[in-house]
């Protein structure tokens, strides 16, 4: 069960995505030691997951971010949580859910201080954060989203020129138009979706660009914008751990996101919260 939501202090940070690819290895190096054979216990340290709370798995994630993670009636629901929730059923531990800043996720901060066990955050696997982040196996594909105002004419990057548009602070949406908008783009960064939603609503921008599996929800909320165009960027997300400290915890991971997938409850999850 969910036992509650803590929250940390929020710093200003990088926000969701950017492309890449991970890797969780080292597992033969932690077994090995100048050439010499992991003992009985290192052994079973490496088989056994462990908990920062005993009879818990602490997870941290960056709310409000629909649907993939937010409060509904006090408590955190959305598709991440909902996913997240099956790998705690597989360790019979509760669910305990803190929100923190997401710059303190993809960092490394939360997880590599022991804040929490896991992360999952709507987070797009990159190089760079696989540095100080384990990734699990990829659990979501997305994109990129334009979103315009109805009636507005922008439809095309290159109508952006001069143009103020919106994105959430180092996610792959601000590189993406940092490579290929119009020089004259007048980019702002905004620390949380909320606040990019905020000021897409009251008219102080005339476009945003974000992932697309969330502007669904800006356009659902907000009748007078559109989805104007998607770009395929190969983004997928993932969960994480500690770096190069929870191994087990990991394949508990990859175990329990392989066994959704085959017996349909993925599927389901999926169809719950995107149709």
């Amino acid at each position: 069960m969910t036992r509650t939501i803590r929250r940390q202090p929020r710093r200003m940070g990088p926000a969701r995505t950017a492309l890449a690819a991970l890797s969780s290895v080292a597992l033969m190096a932690t077994l090995s030691a100048c050439g010499g054979s992991a003992s009985a216990d290192e052994a079973d340290a490496l088989s056994e997951v462990s908990l920062v709370f005993s009879g818990a798995l602490t997870v941290c994630t960056d709310m409000p971010y629909a649907p993939f993670e937010y409060e509904e009636g006090g408590k955190p629901t959305g598709f991440d949580i909902d996913l997240v929730r099956k790998v705690a059923d597989s360790l019979d531990a509760d669910l305990d859910v803190i929100d923190v800043s997401f710059d303190d996720i993809t960092s490394g901060n939360s997880l590599n201080t022991d804040a929490c066990d896991l992360a999952i955050s709507a987070m797009t696997i990159t190089g760079e954060r696989a540095r100080v982040l384990d990734f699990s196996s990829p659990y979501f594909d997305a994109k990129q989203a334009l979103i315009t105002p109805r009636g507005s004419g922008l439809d095309q990057l290159e109508e952006l020129a001069g143009k103020r548009v919106g994105v959430q602070k180092d996610t792959t949406g601000e590189t993406y138009l940092s490579d290929f908008a119009p020089e004259s783009t007048q980019v702002t960064a905004y620390d949380d979706a909320a606040g990019l939603q905020a000021a897409l609503a009251a008219g102080e921008l005339d476009a945003a660009m974000l992932d697309n599996t969330v502007s669904g929800q800006f356009v659902s909320d907000n009748r007078k914008l559109k989805l104007a165009r998607e770009f395929d960027t190969g983004e997928q997300y993932g969960m994480a751990v500690k770096k190069d400290g929870n191994i087990p915890l990991l394949r508990a991971i990859n175990g329990t996101l392989a066994d959704l997938r085959e017996d349909g409850t993925y599927d389901k999850i999926y169809g719950k919260y995107f149709g």
